[in-house]
């Protein structure tokens, strides 16, 4: 049965990997409305990405797996795991520069009548947002919480016992998260942003302001100007490797032979997807 739900999964991943181009205009278009010329743009510069992606980061990404794989049969630390979340972000800041030209040029060619659409398409997000963290008791929203950590839990190690679940409840109640505070830096990168497009379509002919205003954007995301979150972004992190750790270090062989199975057959997706055309 194992076997089955694991060929199942990496079916899922080779299909929805190559059906990312497609996926990433969809989403993009939904905030943006592209116009004719900017959907053929924004098209070729997927597919570029992709490319590029395919022979150059999916690479990355299975010698990343591997090197989660042969932790699992271990003992972890919180340190490997923020380790491995720092890995994981430096794959992310690669793809973001080698999409910085085609994303500069497309935002330089956005009218007024976009960005107000992109401000609405952020509206009913917020609101969807608030239905689902700022909402409900504070009963509702933890149970939330548990069901999407058990859920994210059990794709690797499949279910988890008693014990386990009473290590990720007691996670989730010492983790601090701030739905609030969450919401307010929700709201600032998406004011941040679109003061940083409208200042880009103002400077239509110079790219280079374009791309140290995008690139100012950039770092205001991943750095909040603001210190309060910038210390609870950073608290939330350290807790999320001590909660994965914890919960790791209290799994059984069989759900860690489980993980080690199910990284390994994405290891083999991801080097079968780098090597096609």
């Amino acid at each position: 049965m194992t076997s089955v739900v694991m060929l199942g999964a990496c079916s899922a991943v080779k299909i929805g990997y190559n059906n990312v181009p497609d996926l990433a205009y969809w989403w993009l278009d939904g905030y943006a409305d592209f116009n004719e010329t900017q959907s053929s743009r924004v098209r070729d510069e997927l597919l570029r990405l992709h490319q590029w992606h395919r022979a150059t980061e999916l690479p990355k990404a299975a010698e990343l797996l591997q090197k989660t794989r042969e932790l699992v049969p271990k003992e972890v630390s919180p340190e490997q795991v923020c380790s491995l979340f720092a890995d994981l972000r430096s794959r992310l800041e690669a793809v973001h520069a080698r999409a910085e030209p085609g994303i500069v040029a497309v935002a330089m060619s956005l009218t007024p009548a976009q960005l107000s659409h992109m401000e609405a398409k952020f509206g009913k997000a917020n609101s969807a947002w608030r239905s689902d963290w700022l909402e409900g008791t504070p009963e509702e929203k933890l149970a939330k919480r548990m069901k999407s950590a058990v859920e994210r839990a059990e794709q690797v190690y499949g279910t988890l016992e008693e014990t386990q679940l009473a290590i990720v409840r007691a996670s989730i109640a010492r983790s601090g998260f701030d739905p609030q505070l969450s919401y307010a830096e929700r709201l600032r990168r998406q004011q941040d942003l679109l003061q940083t497009l409208r200042q880009i379509t103002t400077s239509r002919e110079s790219s280079t302001l374009a791309t140290t205003a995008l690139r100012g954007y950039l770092d205001r995301s991943l750095n909040s100007p603001n210190t309060a979150y910038r210390a609870y972004s950073g608290k939330a992190l350290l807790d999320s490797c001590r909660a994965t750790a914890l919960l790791h270090n209290s799994t059984s062989v069989a759900q860690r032979e489980r993980a080690a199975q199910r990284l390994a057959a994405y290891e083999r997706d991801f080097r079968e997807l780098a090597a096609q055309p």
